[in-house]
């Protein structure tokens, strides 16, 4: 018989998993209340009108597509059958795909729903996201994304609003990062002067390859994308620009000085470096610690390959791990044109929660009580205990205690192994003795010793221990 298995890139989660990724879950969730968000939730499922389009040509190749039910072969044209011509068989037998991110379900929401919307809107999601990737380290194709956007304005406020929320997640983390900046204003700009602009797509899908393949292959892929030799030339040392925030600014203003996108896209990066540092002086006179901690970075490089985004984009690396970016994200003023609702302007990141869990794990940052286990066990040695034990087992968990009876009267050295297995810190014990004189008694697990305590005392015994 063959052994069971799961797909590729997908992964299952143990209890003590799941209490780690419950920790990140509740402490992203935390801080995205914190700063003003409310919660949404949409569909595993959309269809492929709604996702096809959205994420540049190597987007819509990495989407999961669903098979139509039913006899699915029935509106088929043989032609396409018999020459596989995959693009039109696909339009005939899926009309449904798994969602590749939560901003454009998130956009289509918007639009369905923009009548019960106040603007502006600020949402958060924490969903399970698909894309048929090559699976690798941190990269998986079933994975979740938390999400937090803010539609319907154009306040560069909410930029530095992100920056301060991707900190404050991190600083409760423990993690060190870099949040790196840029703007596509000014990757369009550089589009402009390098006599490329309409390969303006060509040229940031590249790009933002740069960390994984290099400067060579990048240059290579460019030129395979039709790009002159001469506008790949006068695109080194731009993208290998040096220096200080500030410094990389003033030499873009010199040399965009042509491109009107261009510096539009300078002076939206020096207006939100100016409120980030006016926080941190801020802060330093208030004696506080100051806001933002993270290493905030501008890299021109950083492409964000999405064709949705429009002005600044931010990713998040880990200083302390090798690994994929662990956040990313920036603003999108069109996206909601694509579904009829032109004139919304959308700004938002994204947590890579599986990723988060990955660097927690090298860096071992779990507090101690990250995973909730069972506080008592009640050992089982029949029907007459049973009943004296499960109303204080009612009482106890009323009072937020968590507690179980083991399910069957077997050998006590069973019932001690579950509790040793299971972590479960005191066993509690009910015999003819302690039910006579309405008592338990109680065993340390950790330290042996055995205390008998009243049933009232029992739970504030338990909330102290």
């Amino acid at each position: 018989m063959q052994k069971p298995s799961i797909p590729k890139g997908t992964r299952d989660f143990s209890p003590a998993e799941m209490a780690k990724r419950n920790y990140i879950f509740d402490t992203i969730r935390s801080v995205f209340h914190l700063y003003g968000f409310k919660q949404i939730e949409t569909p595993a499922m959309e269809n492929l009108s709604t996702l096809m389009g959205k994420y540049g040509e190597e987007g819509d190749k990495l989407l999961f597509k669903i098979l139509n039910s039913g006899d699915f072969l029935s509106d088929v044209n043989p032609e396409d059958l018999r020459n596989h011509h995959l693009p039109r068989l696909i339009n005939q037998l899926c009309e449904k795909g798994l969602r590749y991110d939560l901003t454009v379900p998130f956009a289509r929401f918007v639009v369905m729903h923009r009548n019960e919307i106040s603007f502006p809107f600020k949402r958060f999601q924490i969903q399970p996201v698909w894309r048929a990737d090559r699976p690798q380290k941190g990269r998986y194709r079933e994975f979740f994304q938390c999400d937090a956007d803010i539609v319907g304005s154009g306040s560069l406020l909410n930029e530095v609003e992100l920056i301060q929320l991707m900190d404050t997640v991190y600083q409760r983390f423990g993690i060190r990062v870099c949040i790196k900046m840029n703007n596509r204003k000014i990757l369009s700009g550089i589009a402009e002067i390098i006599g490329e602009a309409d390969k303006i797509t060509d040229i940031t899908v590249a790009i933002d390859k740069l960390d994984k393949i290099g400067l060579e292959s990048v240059n290579e892929e460019l030129a395979s994308k039709g790009i002159s030799p001469d506008a790949i030339a006068k695109l080194q040392p731009i993208v290998l620009l040096s220096g200080s925030n500030r410094e990389k600014l003033a030499t873009l203003k010199t040399v965009l000085q042509a491109s009107e996108t261009g510096i539009k896209g300078v002076e939206e990066l020096e207006i939100i470096l100016n409120k980030i540092d006016l926080l941190k002086a801020t802060n330093v006179r208030a004696g506080v610690k100051p806001a933002p901690t993270a290493v905030l970075e501008l890299d021109l490089t950083l492409a964000r390959g999405l064709n949705y985004y429009t002005g600044a984009i931010f990713e998040v690396k880990a200083l302390d791990v090798q690994i994929g970016s662990i956040t990313g994200g920036g603003r999108y003023d069109n996206l909601t044109g694509v579904f009829g609702m032109p004139g919304v302007s959308g700004v938002g990141i994204s947590f890579g929660a599986d990723r988060i869990f990955d660097v927690l794990n090298q860096l071992d940052l779990y507090p101690a009580n990250s995973e909730q286990q069972t506080q008592v066990l009640f050992v089982n040695f029949g029907e007459k205990e049973e009943n004296y034990i499960l109303p204080v087992l009612s009482q106890l968990r009323q009072q937020g205690i968590t507690a179980e009876i083991y399910p069957e009267a077997v050998k006590m050295k069973k019932q001690m192994s579950y509790a040793d297995d299971n972590n479960i810190r005191f066993v509690a014990i009910a015999g003819e003795n302690e039910i006579a004189e309405g008592k338990i008694s109680v065993k340390n697990m950790t330290t042996g010793e055995h205390i008998v305590l009243t049933v009232d005392d029992l739970a504030q015994f338990l909330q102290i221990g």
